[in-house]
Order: structure tokens, then C-alpha cells, then sequence
């Protein structure tokens, strides 16, 4: 039996991160979707389990041998996910959970509809997400509004999603979630 591709995604600042740590919490043996970014890590990232840092040339390499199921450019920096970072998983019937923007996510459900399950986490305010975002200044000008502007984008999107949840308490939103996973399983009868 395959494994399923668990794909989530949420504007920035949702808690979409909180949320999937207590998922992976609760499901030890969930496999995590590491993707490539051309970002340079963050003190506390490591290569190989938060992402696989490579540069702009390794990046464009990818592209060329069609080793990805999705990638994206975001904030100036590309994002990628590996097809045998998916494949190996979902042949050895293991699930798999990935984290990707609502392009990621469609091109996902576009590769693997018979295996795939996209979840969107929604704030319980657009208002009040747009004030914590601004509120936090840790953007710069641009990045703000770019951040603001593709919110408004993914707004679009959610439609396009099997499930739309609220994060109004994290724990509470974890658990829907894994509900969801409970019941693709039994449809699927594994």
C-alpha cells in the first residue's frame, strides 16, 4: 500500500509551523519533505533536516534534470521539492508531510491526485494576521508588502483545497488535521 502526501500550507504567520511540530509530535513515524532552497540557513537550520542548501548553479541543475515536483521562486530565493524526496516515501508506504505554498501545493495534487491530501490553515482573522505581520517590523518595506500581496494571492486559492482549516487554537487545528490523515487511511483501507 502507498503512503500519502499530507501537503500543508497557510500564510505567512498562521502558526503553520506550530501546527505541524505538534502533528509530528503525534505521529512519529510521519516522514518530513525536506525541500532545496538557495537561502542561506539560519543559525539554528541544518542541512539535510531543515532544508538542503544548495546554490543558484546546483538549483538550476535540478530544473534542467526535471528532478523536481514542484519549485517556486519566493522572497527572492528558490524553493524545491525532490521527487525522490516524495517517491521513495510514498512507494515504501510511508506518508509523507510536506509544508509548500499554494502553487507547490497544486502542482503536488497535480503529480499524485490518487495520493495526495491538501490541507489549508487559516488564521481566525485575515484583519488581524495582516496587523501581526506589520506589527512585528521585522520586515522591511518591500517584504512586507510583498508578504501582504501574496496573501492576497493564496486568498484565490483555498478554494482549490480539500480541507480548510482555522488555526484559532493550535493544538485544536493539529488535531483536525490528524483526524484527516485518520480518515484518508480507512478510505483507503490501511
Amino acid at each position: 500500500m502507498k503512503g500519502l502526501a499530507i501537503v500543508i500550507s497557510g500564510h505567512s504567520g498562521v502558526g503553520k509551523s506550530t501546527v505541524i511540530d505538534i502533528v509530528r509530535e503525534a505521529l512519529p513515524n510521519m516522514q518530513f519533505s525536506v525541500s532545496c532552497t538557495t537561502r542561506k540557513p539560519r543559525s539554528y537550520e541544518v542541512d539535510g533536516v531543515n532544508y538542503y542548501f544548495v546554490s543558484e548553479e546546483q538549483f538550476d541543475k535540478y530544473i534542467e534534470e526535471d528532478a523536481f515536483v514542484e519549485y517556486t521562486r519566493t522572497f527572492t530565493y528558490h524553493y524545491g521539492t525532490l521527487k525522490s524526496e516524495i517517491d521513495r516515501r510514498l512507494e515504501a508506504g510511508l506518508d509523507i508531510l510536506l509544508e509548500l505554498n499554494v502553487v507547490g501545493a497544486a502542482n503536488i495534487k497535480k503529480l499524485y491526485p490518487d495520493d495526495c491530501v491538501t490541507i489549508f490553515v487559516d488564521p481566525p482573522s485575515i484583519d488581524e494576521l495582516k496587523a501581526r505581520l506589520i506589527g512585528r517590523k521585522s520586515e522591511t518595506p518591500e517584504t512586507l508588502a510583498r508578504r501582504l500581496a501574496e496573501i492576497d494571492f493564496e486568498r484565490t486559492k483555498i478554494h482549490e483545497y480539500d480541507h480548510v482549516l482555522v488555526n484559532d487554537v493550535a493544538k485544536d487545528c493539529a488535531g483536525k488535521i490528524l483526524d484527516i490523515i485518520s480518515t484518508e487511511h480507512a478510505k483507503r483501507g490501511n
